[in-house]
């Protein structure tokens, strides 16, 4: 019995220590097992991170189509609304007003009375002006009446020739010395007819300076001189000044009318009377004239309005807000995302300029993507992702007509994250 229990307890001890190596080794491979799928977790952390640190070192740009603008319509420039005439009434005589007969607004026709003015000096010289035509008048009388009389001794030998030649003489002189007096007689009769002031054509009274009892001075010298300023206001003219690029659609006789703020809605119809033929190489514009018929009187001198010249602009134009444009030393530039997302430096030709936004002649299509408030980082061959913005809400997008916003018409939905390569077509 002790052999045999003894056996079996050797059998025993080998077969415990294997059940603990196994054990010890289903531990270890555990072990190496977790350690591989934490290094593999690691490394899969790793390469995501890595993924989005690259994707996030992409800038991400706001990106829109160039507004395209209609293919036909009518040249839109502002102007100031001027008379056809205007004239500041000045006094030829000295003197003090006696009189006015009109006020501001009032409307006056050709040759009426505006005013007189009282001028005793003027009379005064006047009346010692003709006394001396009298004086004058008579020494040449009597003058012609001696030089008569030698004439006719002469011939008898009572009178010298020198005398008859004396004689002669002093008539002459005194009948120069008449008309002087006669001419200066005349001089002071226009001087006082200029007493009483007419309008030298019919209009409106658009200023009046003086009042009753004021100091007038002959002439435009001196502060204020001017008694009263009239404009003829029918038809009234306006003055706008094309683009050069416009010149040459712009001439005598051209359709036009003209839009007023005060007015919604009301157009009044003109026409090109004239332009100057050449071009300001101040502006690079064309100066036009452009005239409107104005019998009610309801545009005013000075105040504003919109011209449009019934040119037909024709041709494939686009807009892009200014908030879309680079200022480089080279000049001026669009940022341009292409297909595959790379920036490009286009460059513009410019047309008119409407405020916020401005048009382009050259150097984009309607399709392509301008970036909107690009960086000065942003160079030739940037990757980017893009931030779809429809027209209708780019701030700077507007209608050269109305002023207001322009519609954006069919546009994609805005991306809420970066776009991938395959978003945009």
């Amino acid at each position: 019995m002790t052999t045999e229990g003894n056996t079996e307890a050797g059998q025993a001890k080998p077969a415990a220590k294997s059940r603990l190596f196994l054990i010890l080794i289903g531990i270890v491979v555990a072990l190496v097992l977790v350690g591989v799928f934490a290094l593999l977790q690691h490394r899969e952390q790793y390469n995501a991170l890595a993924k989005e640190t690259e994707k996030l070192a992409v800038p991400t740009v706001s990106v829109t189509h160039p507004i395209v603008e209609p293919s036909e319509e009518n040249l839109v420039l502002p102007s100031t609304l001027q008379a056809y005439v205007e004239s500041p009434i000045y006094a030829r005589t000295s003197g003090y007003l006696k009189k006015w007969y009109h006020d501001i607004g009032s409307r006056v026709q050709k040759g009426e009375l505006l005013a007189e003015i009282d001028t005793p000096e003027v009379e005064q010289q006047l009346s010692q002006a003709r006394a001396e035509l009298g004086t004058s008048q008579a020494n040449e009388n009597l003058s012609r009446i001696t030089a008569t009389r030698y004439q006719d001794l002469i011939k008898t030998d009572g009178v010298s020739k020198q005398e008859v030649d004396n004689a002669v003489g002093d008539y002459a002189a005194k009948k120069a010395a008449a008309e002087s007096s006669q001419a200066n007689v005349r001089r002071l009769e226009e001087l006082q007819s200029f007493q009483r002031i007419y309008a030298p054509f019919a209009g409106v009274i658009t200023r009046r300076n003086v009042d009753v009892g004021n100091l007038i001075n002959a002439g435009n010298g001196g502060t204020a001189q001017e008694l009263f300023f009239l404009a003829q206001t029918d038809p009234i003219r306006v003055y706008v000044s094309v683009p050069e690029l416009y010149a040459p659609t712009v001439h005598a006789g051209l359709g036009a009318y003209l839009e007023l703020p005060q007015y919604p809605g009301e157009q009044f119809e003109g026409k090109v009377v004239r332009t100057a033929d050449a071009i300001d190489l101040a502006t690079r514009t064309l100066n036009t004239e452009v005239d409107v018929p104005n019998k009610t009187g309801r545009l005013l001198p000075g105040g504003y309005a919109q011209v449009h010249l019934l040119v037909g602009v024709t041709g494939a134009r686009l807009q892009v807000p200014v908030n879309a444009l680079l200022f480089r030393a080279e000049g001026l530039r669009a940022v341009v995302v292409d297909a595959n997302h790379k920036t490009h430096l286009q460059p513009l030709a410019i047309g008119r300029d409407y405020g916020t936004s401005l048009e382009v002649l050259q150097g984009l299509n309607a399709s392509d993507w301008i970036v909107l408030n690009p960086a000065d980082s942003l160079d030739e061959g940037v990757q980017v992702n893009v931030k779809e913005v429809p027209q209708d809400a780019t701030p700077n997008a507007t209608d050269p007509n109305k002023g207001t916003a322009a519609p954006g018409g069919n546009v994609p939905p805005t991306h809420s994250g970066p776009a991938k390569q395959g978003d945009k077509k």
